[in-house]
């Protein structure tokens, strides 16, 4: 998974397709999901997966309302198509 470098990069990436993954070194919430991640890169490679340091970018974190980690957020073509906070391990 690509790690996010900058808010310039976050803002293109929205206007693609992308689920950006908030998540941060120290959440143990966020570790239980690590390993079903490459499975749903996999089956969705239409979509790039970014990985987003919430405590190196809280103003993105504020911006889109992300409240609790690890959250997910999935962009295409700049509009939101949906969101996802918690750690459940499912894969729909």
């Amino acid at each position: 998974m690509k790690q996010l470098e900058s808010e310039q990069q976050f803002e293109s990436l929205k206007q693609g397709a992308t689920v950006f993954e908030f998540t941060a070194g120290w959440c143990p919430d966020c570790r239980v999901i690590e390993p079903d991640l490459p499975e749903l890169e996999a089956r969705y490679p239409m979509f790039d997966f970014v990985s987003v340091d919430r405590d190196k970018f809280m103003d993105i974190c504020i911006e889109n309302g992300i409240m609790g980690i690890p959250s997910f957020l999935v962009y295409k073509n700049g509009e939101l198509l949906g969101s996802y906070i918690g750690k459940e391990r499912k894969i729909n």
